[in-house]
């Protein structure tokens, strides 16, 4: 039976890989696989920015060289101590940037172009990513969505508000003709003031791609809402709300 290629064993978020790629750049004679190999060794799966931030110069040498001498037996390794701290400062991201995805181009739309359809707001720090924060992300990303059909119809970026108002009401009061928010984390005084602006707060676990939440909605839509969504597009401006953060 063929080795499972150490590819294969977990999917790298983009960030990592490009570190681990880099790394094993600047140590010669080490490819990506082997690096890859020792590094899974050295800190376990999955491999993450925390673990690789405790990970020290001499552990990383001890498995570079037994996934060596085990991929090259007749030719040993060479590894000096200035291309193993770079290495390692690549690793942990010192100097690492990821080039910024472009951002996205709204689409035109007039208010009942999309039949049967809800508005939603995604918290954003980059490209068309739902991976910002609800209090502090660079902007929302505005999808008006039916069973259908969707498109992205706005950019809102909150900037920053004068020192008199409240940062939370502000950025609720952004997002009022939206039925639904999604962010990474919203606490409790900023959900409330989302509520009150007639927003159903989403919180999720994870950051992801903001199509696969459009697509997911819009199979939801063309089938049965669960009860937390059906609720959302029931409400009213003028009814009270009892929303609590959901994560669906």
């Amino acid at each position: 039976m063929a080795e499972q290629s150490p590819y294969s064993q977990a999917r790298l978020p983009a960030h990592l890989a490009l570190r681990i790629a880099l790394a094993a750049r600047a140590l010669k004679g080490v490819d990506t696989a082997c690096l890859l190999q020792a590094l899974i060794a050295a800190v376990g799966e999955p491999i993450t920015e925390a673990r690789l931030a405790k990970l020290r110069a001499s552990r990383l040498r001890s498995r570079l060289l037994e996934a060596g001498s085990a991929e090259t037996p007749s030719s040993p390794l060479v590894l000096t101590d200035r291309q193993l701290q770079q290495a390692l400062g690549l690793l942990k991201g010192r100097g690492v940037k990821m080039p910024e995805e472009p951002l996205p181009k709204p689409q035109a739309y007039q208010e009942g172009d999309l039949q049967d359809s809800i508005r939603i707001a995604c918290a954003s720090d980059g490209g068309e990513r739902l991976d910002g924060i609800f209090s502090n992300c660079t902007r929302f990303l505005i999808y008006q969505i039916s069973p259908r059909e969707s498109r992205l119809i706005a950019l809102r970026e909150p900037g920053s508000c004068r020192k008199d108002m409240d940062r939370h009401a502000y950025r609720a009061e952004l997002l009022q003709d939206c039925q639904l928010l999604y962010t990474l984390s919203i606490g409790g005084p900023a959900a409330a003031k989302v509520v009150r602006a007639g927003v159903h707060p989403v919180k999720l676990a994870r950051a992801l791609p903001a199509r696969e939440i459009v697509e997911e909605l819009q199979r939801v839509l063309a089938t049965a809402p669960p009860p937390w969504l059906a609720k959302a597009m029931r409400r009213s401006r003028d009814s009270s709300h009892d929303f609590s953060v959901i994560t669906p």
